[in-house]
């Protein structure tokens, strides 16, 4: 009890007002210290803790040891605190090293999603990428390759696990297949050392999914696939602060295509100039391998890859198969580009004599019997050949590296059952692939990733004509005249024939002086042309010397 002492006062005794004085002070005092601490309780309540709890309370937190009441509770406050879709993994990043050109290299690997939005700011797509960064380097300063392949429809595994990452898939040196279960190794011809590396998967491959399943047709075109492709670009170099660096994009296949059709979006949406294009297995212009009626043209781009197809598998005269490769392929095309052209323009009114000494010579050209030749009216397409060339031995060749052959079901179809060279290499890659992300790159997630074949109808922006990103291409050249191209071309690819790149080159409508920009080497192999191990060598250094040129101011 506190004693006061109150100034004395004839009118005030301090005995007589002491007691209640003492009383009445106990009493708010009591109040006080319960208000206080309902209170006290109050916040605590309402307040998180500034700390997360040690990982053993986070243990003794399971549904195990909580009581009914317990586990609602953190039920209702986990649903209230999230901030994230529970349904999408975090973004995994990841440090590694190898030895490259007998170097250490050390390297982080990023794997995740990087979301699309509208101009309202909703959420339209995320696209699954895996990024690849150099340690120890000055990232505005160092190239920065972005990846994809083809399909329309394919994931960007191919360039991947074949060519650029730091992985490949182990198959024998000429690239055919080993029996399962497949491996990964080191590749040793990585392009690390030389440029970081992003490997994009367009919506519908991959992990990368429209928001809204109904929309995913509005990513399935060329043009509206370049514009999502690049916004994906135009978003990693701003997020990652990489607007000075020297850019460029390598494409396989219908990604070449992408390719062509982004240098345009990228510099017309985004003002942002590229240094260089790599351009694998090229398709620009479709008019070259889609043939039918009232096209003749992929007959003649052809030609020559049948010829190599044939002296790969001893198939042509003597005289013709004991020449090397590069004679073989001087002959066809000389022959596809003079009197075989001529032929086909002159259609029915082509002579009964002429038209059999065409038939003879692109018999012996092709290894397939004169007969056959006429009876398809000079014209063999794609599927006859690979089903006719080794019918006798009842197998049939590959599309994308006809040096693949496979046995058939059924001698007698008109059409190749399948394509050896893709049953060769599917498997392995989306195994050691699906095993990858989640063992080394440590992305969990359940979902299948697409390796092939995840998009619909394709809107080819291409009405009564073929599709042809050529021009633009020029375009890009031209308004930016430091942009430099590689074209890389397999001899035994039957999926996009070397003759068709180089007759769309021969087309480029680009100014002479801007001619000396493009560079074209050939390969040994065929689509996929870094599977044969001495390909991939060869390829690594035409590359690497192509980003280092290409890079300089």
């Amino acid at each position: 009890m506190i004693e006061t002492t109150m100034p004395s006062s004839p009118s005030f005794s301090p005995v007589a007002i002491s007691r209640p004085f003492t009383v009445c002070f106990v009493m708010m005092r009591a109040l006080l210290l319960t208000c206080l601490l309902i209170g006290s309780q109050a916040i605590l309540a309402a307040e998180p803790p500034h700390h997360p709890p040690p990982a053993a309370d986070k243990e003794k937190s399971t549904p195990d040891n909580n009581t009914d009441e317990d586990s609602a509770a953190n039920d209702d406050a986990q649903k209230e605190g999230e901030k994230s879709d529970p349904k999408e993994p975090s973004d995994s990043v990841t440090e590694h090293r190898m030895v490259l050109n007998g170097q250490p290299l050390e390297y982080t690997a990023t794997a995740g999603f990087l979301p699309l939005v509208d101009p309202k700011g909703e959420e339209t797509a995320r696209i699954f990428y895996i990024a690849y960064t150099a340690k120890n380097s000055k990232p505005g300063q160092r190239p920065l390759t972005f990846s994809f392949n083809g399909g329309p429809g394919s994931s960007s595994v191919w360039m991947h696990l074949g060519l650029l990452g730091p992985k490949r898939v182990k198959l024998k040196d000429n690239g055919f297949a080993v029996p399962p279960p497949y491996r990964l190794v080191d590749n040793e011809q990585c392009l690390l050392d030389t440029t970081d590396l992003v490997f994009i998967d367009p919506v519908g491959t991959g992990y990368s999914r429209a928001t809204k399943p109904e929309d995913a047709a509005k990513f399935h075109g060329v043009r509206e696939d370049a514009q999502s492709v690049a916004e994906f670009i135009r978003l990693y170099v701003t997020q990652n602060e990489r607007w000075l660096s020297p850019k460029f994009l390598i494409g396989e296949s219908y990604g070449t295509t992408r390719a062509a059709a982004l240098s345009g979006e990228l510099l017309n949406t985004h003002r942002m100039n590229l240094n260089g294009i790599m351009l694998v297995s090229t398709v620009l212009n479709f008019q070259t391998v889609w043939g039918g009626s009232g096209n003749d043209l992929p007959h003649v781009m052809y030609l020559p890859s049948y010829a190599a197809t044939a002296w790969y598998h001893k198939k042509l005269s003597p005289a013709l198969q004991q020449l090397p490769l590069e004679k073989v392929l001087s002959e066809a095309e000389n022959f596809a580009l003079g009197e075989y052209n001529e032929a086909l323009t002159r259609g029915t009114s082509l002579p009964a004599a002429q038209r059999r000494q065409i038939a003879q010579r692109m018999a012996q050209l092709t290894g397939l019997s004169e007969t056959f030749v006429t009876e398809s009216d000079l014209r063999v397409p794609l599927h006859r050949f690979n089903a006719e060339l080794l019918r006798a031995e009842k197998k049939v060749v590959g599309r994308f590296d006809s040096r693949y052959t496979s046995l058939v079901q059924d001698p007698l179809s008109e059409n190749a059952e399948t394509d050896p060279s893709a049953d060769a290499i599917f498997s392995a890659f989306a195994s050691t692939f699906n095993d990858y992300i989640r063992r080394d790159l440590k992305f969990e997630k359940d979902e299948p990733y697409v390796i092939l074949g995840g998009v619909g109808k394709w809107n080819w922006n291409a009405e009564n004509q073929f599709a042809n990103v050529a021009d633009t291409l020029a375009e890009s050249i031209t308004q930016n005249p430091f942009l430099k191209v590689h074209v890389s071309s397999g001899h035994y690819d039957l999926a996009t024939p070397y003759l068709a790149t180089r007759y769309t080159f021969w087309h480029l409508d680009v100014h002479p002086d801007l001619q000396k920009n493009v560079i074209m080497d050939d390969y040994d192999a065929g689509h996929m042309m870094y599977l044969n191990l001495p390909d991939l060598k060869k390829q690594k250094t035409d590359l690497s010397n192509f980003i280092r040129e290409a890079s300089k101011n």
